[in-house]
């Protein structure tokens, strides 16, 4: 019996190396397919208030997605979402100490891919000691293999106050280049206003798809009025809104903003959205970051379409 275990196990194993691998060389050919094809448009850019500097409004996750561990396949195909993030436009790359092993595997695939100058690296200090804030970010630094961190953020408020301090201090010896505070499912809406009220950040990340809106109330004019950039994520709900439609045929409306999947239609919604700056879909598959990044391309919903999107995605999911 305990032999039968063993050789399942190693079954599993050498199946899900050869899917991991297949992913990969799937990957690889789509994109050698698609160097014969006329190239795609740019994608949409948004500036960054505080600056003016411009970010595609698509950008790439990393929460579960690539918390593989020292899995060479997964760290394989987590390379290909990244190499083909690049190719699409994609910019901004989004972590944390909380994510596993996220930081590293993102590092590697850099180290690997050697990327354009255009990357936007986005992580978070999540301690609550704001005297080991410091230590964190620069052990976060080195698993990213970057100079330097473009943006930082204050994961769920953890110890904010603290971790604000150091990180405009870091700003303000260009050692940063922005700062910013984030929240996910709907938690602590009222402190995040107050910080933005009375703090200077450039960035406020907090969860925003078709279905969780909450943040159109308060938060999104408020960012305009101070001039903040925001990132909505959990987009796909963790995967839940995806699945949740899948199979579901597309309404009429797709084909009006370019649209050939659910997923490009829940993101065209975010970024049509005027005070979005960037969302942030993860994925473990380089054909979903593909599918991701032509989102950021073509029309986008007007406010009467968004309208019906709304009510079209309530009714089927």
């Amino acid at each position: 019996m305990g032999m039968h275990s063993r050789q399942r196990r190693l079954f599993l194993k050498a199946s899900l190396l050869q899917a991991s691998l297949a992913a990969a060389g799937m990957a690889v050919s789509a994109r050698s397919s698609a160097s014969a094809a006329p190239p795609l448009m740019a994608p949409i850019l948004r500036p960054i208030p505080s600056s003016g500097e411009l970010l595609p409004v698509v950008g790439l996750g990393s929460w579960i997605t690539f918390n593989v561990g020292n899995d060479p396949a997964a760290r394989a195909v987590s390379t290909e979402v990244v190499r083909t993030f690049f190719a699409g436009g994609g910019r901004l790359i989004d972590s944390s100490p909380m994510y596993g092993s996220a930081q590293d595997v993102i590092g590697d695939a850099l180290t690997r891919l050697r990327p354009p100058g255009t990357l936007f690296s986005a992580d978070k200090v999540w301690i609550g000691s704001g005297e080991r804030g410091p230590a964190q970010v620069e052990a976060s630094r080195k698993l990213w293999r970057v100079p330097r961190f473009d943006l930082l953020q204050v994961h769920n408020l953890l110890a904010w106050e603290d971790h604000l301090r150091t990180l405009f201090a870091m700003k303000a010896a260009k050692r940063l280049r922005y700062v910013g505070i984030t929240t996910s499912e709907g938690r602590r809406h009222g402190e995040i206003v107050n910080i933005m009220q009375g703090q200077p950040i450039d960035f406020v990340q907090v969860s925003y798809n078709i279905l969780d809106r909450e943040v159109e109330q308060r938060i999104l004019p408020l960012a305009r009025e101070r001039r903040i950039a925001v990132i909505a994520n959990r987009p796909f709900r963790q995967g839940d809104l995806t699945q949740a439609l899948s199979g579901k045929r597309l309404p009429g409306w797709a084909a009006e903003i370019g649209c050939t999947t659910w997923a490009q239609a829940l993101l065209k919604f975010i970024v049509s959205e005027p005070n979005i700056t960037c969302a942030i879909p993860a994925t473990a598959n380089p054909a979903h970051a593909r599918d991701n990044m032509l989102a950021a391309r073509g029309p986008l919903p007007d406010a009467a379409l968004r309208r019906r999107m709304i009510a079209d995605v309530e009714r089927i999911a």
